[in-house]
């Protein structure tokens, strides 16, 4: 089955949720292909497991209706997961293939972050491939924002680069009661995630729409929602929100009315150095989205904000410090300001 047409334009009358969830799955496989400008020129390499093969085979064939090669290669034949550490063998198999597209479609697993964090490096910038990053990705992520305008999703995650990019200070509230401010570097990099990456060396997470840097400094009190890594597939959708105190752009409290979570994600944090660092600040741009679905590779792309603790991206952000850890959390309906400037209401731009 196919949807289309190669042409976005093509397509711009298309209506998603007219659509069956067959069609929906196979949209999503030709947007992920689209993201990343496969044409027949290419040569694809699919990173998946067990879990995630019928979303691989889904992506690879779309690959193929482009006439490109393609290749896949499963976690489970590169050791016991999780996968602690980025193994020669997964090394050399990529330089014998020499793609110029990878796709990173599998769950995520704990501790599995220290294997992923040198392979992106790896991909982008000692390959220079396009790279699709879908850690945690399911079927109803396929069908729901793999689904979505990616020329609109261009547009606005552009347009918030814009007001963010020389930004000092931003302020965040939320309903349930965020109440941060986060200060910036004129150094370090935002860097924009519109889902278009047809440049040798350019990846993002798909689904895709948000823009990230590293803050100087986060001061205030976050109550999220949703965790990331393997807190995402543990709890998806928090039944009580979870509460982190920041100081100084270092988290100081943890607290939940489930005290056992709590626990866990405070242990885990101040598990490695500068793990309960705030290293990630980030407005998602995906305004298709309208709720919370309790995985993380989705959710941090609503329209809001979600700070990640931990991992910096300092080989993309140009932030001077790291950590073998990044766990993501996301407040919902935010109020974002911009240097004085309102720029989100309640979840919505008023851009």
């Amino acid at each position: 089955m196919s949807i289309t047409n190669n042409s976005p334009a093509a397509r711009k009358g298309l209506d998603v949720q007219s659509l069956s969830y067959e069609e929906r799955l196979q949209l999503g496989a030709e947007n992920a292909v689209r993201c990343m400008g496969v044409s027949a020129h290419d040569r694809v390499f699919i990173i998946t497991d067990y879990a995630r093969e019928s979303i691989a085979r889904r992506v690879a064939n779309a690959v193929l209706e482009q006439r490109a090669d393609v290749s896949v290669r499963f976690l489970e034949h590169y050791g016991e997961r999780p996968l602690t550490a980025f193994s020669e063998q997964l090394r050399n198999d990529l330089l014998s293939a020499h793609p110029t597209v990878t796709y990173y479609i599998a769950t995520a697993q704990p501790g599995e972050i220290a294997f992923r964090l040198p392979l992106l490096p790896f991909l982008a910038q000692e390959l220079k491939v396009r790279h699709g990053h879908m850690i945690g990705i399911d079927e109803a992520l396929m069908a729901d924002g793999m689904c979505a305008d990616y020329d609109e999703v261009f547009q606005i995650t552009n347009q918030i680069y814009d007001l963010v990019r020389d930004a000092q200070t931003i302020h965040v509230t939320s309903a349930k009661g965020s109440d941060v401010t986060a200060t910036f570097h004129k150094d370090w990099q935002w860097i924009p995630c519109h889902g278009r990456y047809h440049e040798q060396g350019k990846w993002g997470n798909l689904p895709e729409g948000e823009v990230f840097t590293a803050p100087a400094s986060v001061d205030g009190v976050l109550v999220c929602d949703v965790l990331g890594d393997y807190f995402s597939e543990k709890y998806g959708v928090l039944a009580t929100p979870l509460v982190l105190t920041v100081k100084g752009g270092y988290v100081t409290d943890v607290s939940s009315e489930n005290s056992a979570l709590a626990q866990e994600v405070r242990d885990y944090l101040f598990s490695v150095p500068n793990g309960n660092r705030a290293g990630e600040f980030a407005i998602g741009t995906l305004t298709s989205l309208k709720h919370l679905v309790g995985n993380l590779l989705q959710d941090e792309k609503m329209p809001g904000l979600h700070v990640a603790f931990g991992n910096p991206y300092p080989q993309f952000t140009g932030a001077d410090w790291d950590a073998s850890i990044h766990v993501d959390v996301i407040p919902s309906c935010c109020t974002i300001e911009v240097d004085g400037r309102v720029i989100m209401r309640d979840g919505e731009f008023i851009i």
